[in-house]
């Protein structure tokens, strides 16, 4: 069941995005700073990222968005603000795990949440094994 602050209007999706080359690049006090990066971009759109975390090599949201929002357009500017923000914040650290030029792989894992519980997403996501 979608919970009350989730306007049943809107959409739900997990996104799911991977460094290049899947280099573990994250530490917790990075996944803290992209997860803001992109509570910003959700800001902006209109939409609200209800759920966030990661590992070392990937990120996991669960992002509720108003169906006027083209969801390729907010992955897109979801990916290119936070790899922008965190090259330029993280630089040592991202070019001595050496992704290149690119933060982020191409393809990204877009799921539609309507069928399962919300409650089972939010728990997967919240059970992912953060790095310290």
């Amino acid at each position: 069941m979608i919970p009350q602050h989730l306007d049943e209007r809107g959409l739900l999706a997990h996104l799911v995005f991977i460094t290049k080359y899947r280099r573990e690049v994250f530490n917790d006090e990075m996944l803290t700073r992209c997860e803001a990066i992109m509570r910003d971009v959700c800001e902006s759109f209109g939409a609200e990222l209800a759920e966030f975390n990661g590992e070392g090599d990937h990120t996991h949201l669960l992002v509720h968005y108003p169906p006027k929002i083209a969801l390729s357009k907010l992955v897109n500017s979801l990916k290119g603000v936070s790899s922008r923000y965190l090259r330029a914040e993280y630089t040592g650290r991202i070019n001595r795990v050496g992704t290149g030029s690119v933060f982020w792989a191409h393809s990204p894992f877009v799921g539609s949440c309507g069928g399962a519980p919300l409650s089972i997403v939010k728990d997967y996501i919240e059970n992912q094994k953060r790095p310290a």
